[in-house]
């Protein structure tokens, strides 16, 4: 008698392997999730290929990946400032048709809106940011002053402090020509009643009066030395060091500050706090909405695999364990107040409130270019290469015409 010997498929097939692309720093730190996934899901792999730590140098990367036309990346791990270029260049897919807009309800909606493009979803929120006002508690209290509200009043409490010998600086921001200029920029604008690109009309305000006063602003706290003259070289870590080794009272920065300056070596720990950042009298406050989240890309031969792994990422107590472990913000409302997160880091209830007043870079097709555009002319008007007004007038003229070659 003959045996015939049944394979079964689920038992002999390999696991799919689903790849993406990040920062190294990022990669090492999902690694346990990833570990976590793979042991829980056998028909996947997921596997994180490790790039530099330089976010444009990973934008870059993936761009040319796909413009190879053979991109390796089945999930896109994307910045928020990525989506809208990513998307109008057809490298990914939507999501809109798997996920329904009851279920992302629980997400932050300024982080939904900003992983979506010309009303289509491209990315799913896994982490998000958010610029935020730092301030030294133990000084605004000796010298019997509250935290300001407003920009007049960060000047005016500086000043005051600086004149009685308790801080060398008032304030310190990212004035260096970068990306993160623009981030702080957009803040300043918030709070001035002002904008740069509206991406449903694509009209231009950088050179409108409530534009210019923001501009102004950021040049008088260099005037009054209120500011230091370097701080139009500073990046974030040049920043956070100042404030951290007590040279600073307002520090304009991201929520990871807190990790950092609350280290048992750290001559500010239990000594500072923070809020939403300020804004002109009677104008609204605006925290530049930063992040990461996930999407699938259009050249994926594996879609369904790839949405598995979002899912998962998606998942409250997966992204309850990443917060834990990190400190990053979460996309999830409800992780801002969860009992164990509060425990560990109790600041993060006051961060809901900074991630409610969130505003968007514009999430335009050339954002990349018109980003560009505007470092140059803030740079040449912080360091007085332009006036405030001249400076606004040629970005906007330039900003136009580049949306002006929008096809």
């Amino acid at each position: 008698m003959s045996v015939v010997l049944l394979l079964v498929p689920a038992l002999t097939q390999q696991p799919v392997t689903v790849k993406t692309f990040m920062r190294a720093l990022e990669a090492v730190q999902l690694q346990p999730l990833v570990d976590e996934f793979n042991q829980t899901h056998h028909h996947i792999r997921l596997e994180i290929v490790e790039g530099p730590n330089e976010t444009n140098q990973v934008e870059d990367l993936y761009t040319s990946s796909f413009l190879l036309g053979n991109s390796p990346y089945d999930l896109v791990y994307m910045d928020i400032v990525w989506v809208p270029k990513f998307a109008a260049a057809g490298w990914l897919m939507p999501l809109d048709d798997r996920i329904s807009t009851e279920e992302l309800e629980p997400f932050i909606q300024a982080d939904v809106k900003g992983g979506s493009y010309q009303k289509k979803l491209y990315r799913m929120p896994f982490r998000s940011d958010a610029g935020m006002l730092y301030y030294r508690t133990d000084l605004l209290e000796k010298a019997g002053k509250e935290p300001p509200d407003t920009f007049e009043e960060l000047i005016s409490i500086s000043a005051d402090l600086q004149n009685k010998g308790l801080i060398p600086w008032g304030y310190v921001w990212q004035g260096k020509q970068y990306e993160g200029l623009v981030a702080m920029f957009v803040e300043i604008l918030e709070g001035f009643g002002a904008f740069w690109v509206d991406p449903e009309t694509l009209e231009v305000g950088l050179d409108k009066p409530e534009a210019t006063k923001a501009v102004e602003f950021l040049r008088t706290t260099i005037e009054r030395k209120v500011s230091p003259p370097g701080v139009t070289t500073y990046a974030e870590e040049e920043t956070r060091l100042l404030f951290q080794n007590g040279q600073v009272l307002f520090l304009r920065n991201w929520p990871y500050i807190v990790g950092l300056a609350s280290q048992p070596n750290s001559p500010i720990r239990g000594k500072f706090a923070l809020k939403p950042m300020i804004s002109s009298l009677g104008q609204n406050s605006g925290a530049c909405l930063g992040g990461w989240g996930f999407g699938i890309a259009k050249t994926t031969k594996h879609p369904e695999a790839a949405w598995e792994v979002i899912k998962f990422f998606s998942r409250e107590d997966i992204l309850r364990k990443f917060i834990l472990a990190t400190g990053y913000v979460p996309s999830r409302l409800s992780l801002f107040n969860d009992p164990e997160i509060v425990a560990k880091y109790s600041h993060y209830p006051q961060l809901l409130e900074v991630v409610k007043k969130s505003v968007l870079r514009p999430p335009i097709s050339q954002y990349a270019q018109a980003s560009d555009i505007l470092q140059r002319y803030l740079s040449a008007a912080l360091t007085q290469r332009m006036t405030p007004e001249q400076a606004m007038k040629a970005a906007a003229e330039e900003t136009r015409r580049l949306l002006a070659k929008r096809t």
